[in-house]
């Protein structure tokens, strides 16, 4: 079970005296999650999510918290954190801060179809342009610099061919963000591991022509400022792949880039490089999901990701990906 921290039904209720939220009703915790304590709380009031983050400290908070509100009160559906009695968005409990936010209806589509992509391009373009006033600004913290960081603690742990992959497919990436054309995409708040599980799908309603209609993005603590075009790529690779080979499904592919350029059209630089972008979006997974496999760090995780998957994912990748025949009509 994915607690970490237990917390009592009395420090509960001290704790929950510094909201305004009604009477705890039950507090559930959530099985899923590998980073922090997540709990279903149910009040008086409502539903909630209460979150006590093992590893984000009370000063890396702010920003993760303030772009959810940020998102929430531009109608992006998106959990919104709840205020303290102090107008704080999260407290100490147990030592470790926590957060209050509240419960998108629907649960995950983990075998999306073309319409799910739809729903999901469509709402990640308007999250993009809803974040062009947010005024925090925090780079994505898994990008080029934790790699060139990270790389070299894993090189020792892989094969020949692997290690070949992983060295020449950095200084490839090196290349691409030192590059003019890289400078000039359009960038801005991003979720950054948008998967599948990361969305909530609701039910339609009876009347609404639509099958699926989506409950909302989640898990926004890996979020960060970078270009809009690798949050689109690593979302394609997730929603978009066959996860046994990891080639790309070209009908989602190309639901969902329809869908986001209905709201927000490619910029030429972004359609010159959108295959250069899903190898990186591919690579940030494959580093990580590499490292935690052979550096796993004591009661961080569960059980680690196949690092294998992301591998073929770049593989599949570096065989060379086109945009499908719709951008030319978006710019």
């Amino acid at each position: 079970m994915a607690v970490f921290t237990a917390v009592t039904d009395h420090q509960l209720a001290q704790w929950m005296r510094h909201y305004d939220l009604g009477d705890v009703v039950e507090l559930r915790g959530i099985q899923s999650g590998i980073e922090n304590s997540n709990f279903f709380l149910t009040t008086t009031r409502g539903e909630y999510v209460l979150t006590i983050f093992e590893k984000l400290t009370a000063a890396q908070l702010p920003f993760y918290l303030d772009l959810m509100r940020h998102f929430a009160s531009h109608r992006v559906p998106v959990p919104d954190p709840m205020p303290r009695d102090d107008g704080a968005l999260f407290g100490m409990l147990n030592g470790k801060p926590a957060a209050i936010v509240t419960k998108l209806e629907g649960a995950p589509q983990l075998q999306p179809n073309e319409e799910h992509c739809i729903e999901v391009g469509q709402m990640l373009a308007r999250m993009h342009l809803a974040g062009r006033d947010f005024a925090h600004h925090q780079p994505n913290l898994r990008s080029l610099p934790w790699w060139q960081d990270t790389v070299p603690a894993i090189v020792p742990y892989l094969d020949d061919a692997q290690r070949t992959l992983l060295t020449s497919e950095l200084a490839h990436q090196q290349a691409f963000f030192a590059s003019a054309d890289y400078a000039e995409l359009p960038e801005g708040p991003c979720h950054c591991d948008l998967f599948r599980d990361n969305v909530l799908f609701a039910h339609a309603a009876p009347d609404s022509g639509h099958e699926v209609r989506l409950g909302g993005f989640f898990d926004f603590y890996f979020a960060g400022c970078d270009k809009w075009l690798f949050d689109v790529a690593v979302t394609v690779n997730d929603w978009c792949v066959d996860l046994a080979t990891g080639e790309l499904d070209m009908a989602r592919v190309e639901a969902m880039l329809r869908a986001y350029q209905t709201v927000r059209p490619f910029t030429d630089a972004e359609n010159r490089h959108w295959g250069d972008m899903l190898r990186a979006g591919a690579y940030r997974f494959w580093v990580s999901r590499l490292y935690d496999f052979h550096l796993p760090r004591a009661a961080e995780m569960l059980t680690p990701h196949d690092p294998g998957h992301f591998e073929r994912i770049l593989r599949k990748r570096l065989e060379g990906v086109a945009l499908p025949g719709i951008h030319r009509s978006c710019n």
